[in-house]
């Protein structure tokens, strides 16, 4: 068995990893490795802005489902987690938001999280950052990843006027003063092409002598040498390797894959792990536990004209588009399919806002959306859910997929709180912005109204916002819910951190990307032994 030996091994070539990578390697005595499980970033879809609407399947995906969810007519529902260089940024809908503050504070207060606050993360969301439009308080430019204003679907501006007659004030900035309000999404694109974790962190320094990058590479365990993570098992097709870490082994396989190879290699709840055969480690049973996400409640309107994306259907409209995008990087193409939405509150308990919106000048954008010949398409989602779910080993085989139970809807304020903001929803479509534009509401239907009858079709049609975290919850040493401690440290294992969005405590009030990349961008910091930035 070939053996490799390294300062740093990086499990994961997504969000966290590239940053990791970056970060690491710019110390020229740093001897870094990044491992990814799929293949290079090639394919045009990738870079192309629109190109996710086809990326939500099983190309450059896991292809996982969960199991079937009780509440969501015991569907087993489609899960997709990048697996390619860049992860899942290089698959997402690239929509850059970052949640509310009081996110964070409650990390750092009621989690225990010690150096977690919003004050605390904010300069790392800033170092990252070079937003095309804004440099203030919040945000900043130069940084490496690129962060541009879209140019709004006509159909778009409709909304954001709706929205307002609906009372909802305009917002300029979601990741500024205030996250409450409607307006354009800032996204993570630029000039007409995506701008990925691997585009933006890793391309740049990729000729770094130290640096090294191993794709198609599976890792099937974490060789552990009294108390140390000392080692990774790898397959790549049919060929074990081994790599060796000189420092630290960090894990950025996601809310799924970081869980998963901590249990394969024995670091889980001892009981369940030994039923499976493989040996345990250290007795971790919150490994794998606290797993929750968004849930995506959508509203699809017909439109009277060819008003929407969907006029591009048709194949020489598809030819035209595609003209477009590679002459001037323009058109239907360049756009993210997904440039308006906001954020609002519910309940009036809420301490923020409790549902965000994203509104798609099209129909069927995305995986399992029903399909019309010109529509738009406003989905809400309830971002606190108060239901747990867990990952779950299947087998002791890598290559085997998890149990994955998001467990939707398993608490009765999830469900409640998800139908008001659907409401929300259907009251914008219905104000006088959109009365020249829509003919009729296709989905659910108009006979469909009581809170009866939407949770049965929400239950029948929901999906996944793709935002899992929480799997290796972080917190304080003496709770026994946290696997890392609040420096990203497996508790019980030295050398070994886990660095990605399986750390959040709780998921934040918004998208997934940014803050995970915040995560690594301070990951990197805790490893490198720096002091924090001044914001």
């Amino acid at each position: 068995m070939k053996t490799l030996t390294y300062d740093y091994i990086i499990l994961g070539a997504g969000a966290a990893g590239c940053v990791l990578a970056n970060r690491l390697s710019t110390n020229p005595e740093h001897r870094v490795l990044l491992v990814e499980a799929g293949g290079n970033d090639r394919h045009p879809y990738i870079h192309m802005p629109a190109g996710f609407a086809k990326l939500t399947g099983t190309s450059h995906s896991w292809g996982y489902s969960t199991q079937p969810q009780p509440q969501m007519n015991n569907r087993a529902m489609w899960y997709p987690q990048g697996k390619v260089l860049g992860g899942s940024t290089s698959i997402n809908a690239q929509v850059y938001t970052r949640g509310n503050p009081k996110d964070y504070d409650e990390w750092a207060e009621e989690e225990k999280c010690e150096g977690w606050s919003f004050k605390e993360v904010l300069p790392y969301f800033k170092r990252s950052e070079d937003n095309q439009r804004l440099c203030d308080d919040y945000h900043a430019q130069g940084g490496p990843l690129k962060v541009s204003d879209p140019v709004p679907h006509p159909m778009t501006c409709v909304f954001v006027q709706a929205a307002q007659q609906a009372g909802i004030p305009y917002n300029h900035d979601f990741n500024g003063a205030r996250q409450a309000g409607i307006g354009y999404y800032q996204l993570t694109n630029r000039a007409g092409r995506r701008s990925s974790a691997a585009v933006c962190f890793y391309r740049p320094v990729q000729h770094r002598p130290n640096l090294n990058l191993l794709l198609n590479c599976l890792a099937t365990s974490i060789q552990l040498e009294g108390g140390r993570a000392r080692a990774v098992n790898l397959v790549r097709g049919r060929r074990p390797m081994r790599v060796v870490a000189e420092r630290e082994i960090l894990l950025c396989c996601g809310a799924i894959g970081s869980p998963k190879l901590l249990m394969l290699s024995g670091l889980g709840d001892a009981d369940a792990l030994r039923k499976l055969g493989i040996p345990s480690r250290v007795h971790l049973p919150a490994v794998g536990a606290n797993l929750h996400d968004h849930v995506d409640l959508f509203c699809v309107s017909e439109c009277k004209g060819d008003y929407s994306f969907d006029r591009f259907k048709p194949p020489h409209m598809m030819l035209f588009a595609a003209f477009q995008f590679l002459v001037a990087r323009a058109g239907p193409l360049a756009s993210n399919l997904c440039d308006g939405g906001g954020f609002w509150q519910v309940n009036d308990s809420a301490r923020s806002p409790d549902i965000q919106m994203h509104f798609l000048p099209g129909s069927g954008l995305e995986h399992g959306l029903q399909k019309i010949r010109n529509g738009v398409t406003l989905n809400s989602a309830f971002v606190r859910p108060r239901a747990r779910g867990c990952v779950r080993l299947a087998s002791a085989d890598a290559k085997t997929p998890p149990r994955i139970d998001p467990n939707y809807w398993g608490d009765e304020y999830d469900i409640r709180t998800s139908i008001k903001g659907f409401r929300l929803a259907r009251t914008i479509m219905k104000q006088a912005a959109f009365a020249p534009y829509i003919k009729r509401e296709a989905q659910p239907g108009t006979n469909v109204s009581s809170d009866k009858d939407l949770r049965a079709y929400a239950a029948a049609t929901s999906k996944t916002d793709y935002h899992p975290v929480g799997t290796c919850r972080m917190g304080a040493e003496s709770d026994e819910r946290t696997v890392v401690r609040t420096d990203l440290t497996v508790k019980g294992v030295q050398g070994l951190r886990v660095i990605d969005a399986s750390v959040m405590p709780s998921v934040i009030s918004s998208n997934t990307n940014a803050p995970t990349m915040m995560i690594a961008e301070k990951g990197a910091d805790l490893v490198l032994g720096n002091p924090p930035p001044v914001s």
